[in-house]
């Protein structure tokens, strides 16, 4: 929790004609991730990539592969990601009841990768309590996953805020994500709150210049975050 902040680009966004090129654009632009949204049509409205794209993806970038599991049946398909090179793997708390998120973060961890739970908008954060001692990482949703391009939901950092008091309680530190409309205006809101990591799609990808974009972000959310522990410290 308040790490220096790190841009993770969704390939959802990107080209998948010359995808090569845009994972290497973002890694010499500095992306601290490479963020993949798996969708399987059931759990959202939408299908995307599965583990073809990540074992490719594997071969292309040194960057972390950042998988985030927008399926119905995460436990029968954590294996899959895991042997195709995933580094990071976030699974949805809505799809699983507190011992299916136990089952699924010792399966990520007994793998050797990085184990994150996501919360939807409407899902409470209270749905993070059974694993939030274990978890590498926090991923909170400001928009519906499905689409990408959609608008932040306003008041989304309130979560970010309340999941580091919750952390802090239980002695945790995990890195906490945003996904969602994230870019230029709206990172700043939640690195102030405590976010570490901002998964852009369209604020990167869609930009004329995708490096230029991508440093901007990274910088206006940087200074918010330096700004926000500044005033921490003086209370």
């Amino acid at each position: 929790m308040f790490e220096p902040v790190k841009i993770a680009p969704s390939i959802l966004s990107a080209d998948f004609m010359h995808l090569g090129r845009d994972i290497e654009l973002i890694e010499k632009a500095g992306a601290g991730y490479v963020h993949v949204d798996v969708m399987d049509g059931h759990f959202v409205p939408n299908l995307t990539m599965g583990v073809p794209v990540v074992k490719q993806l594997k071969k292309a970038t040194s960057l972390p592969l950042d998988v985030h599991l927008m399926i119905a049946n995460p436990l029968e398909q954590l294996p899959w990601f895991l042997d195709a090179g995933a580094d990071s793997v976030t699974v949805h708390a809505e799809a699983l009841d507190a011992d299916g998120l136990a089952r699924a973060v010792a399966a990520i961890h007994a793998a050797g990768a990085k184990a994150a739970v996501s919360v939807k908008p409407r899902t409470a954060v209270g749905a993070l309590a059974p694993v939030l001692a274990d978890l590498d990482m926090v991923l909170v949703m400001s928009v519906e996953p499905g689409f990408s391009g959609q608008s932040y939901i306003e008041g989304s950092e309130a979560k970010v805020t309340r999941i580091t008091e919750m952390a802090r309680a239980v002695g945790a530190s995990p890195l906490i994500q945003v996904d969602g409309g994230i870019g230029e205006v709206t990172a700043p809101i939640v690195a102030a709150a405590g976010a570490d990591v901002l998964v852009c799609g369209n604020a990167v990808f869609a930009a004329e210049d995708p490096a230029a974009a991508l440093a901007a972000v990274q910088a206006a959310a940087e200074e918010a975050r330096l700004a926000a522990l500044a005033v921490s410290k003086e209370a």
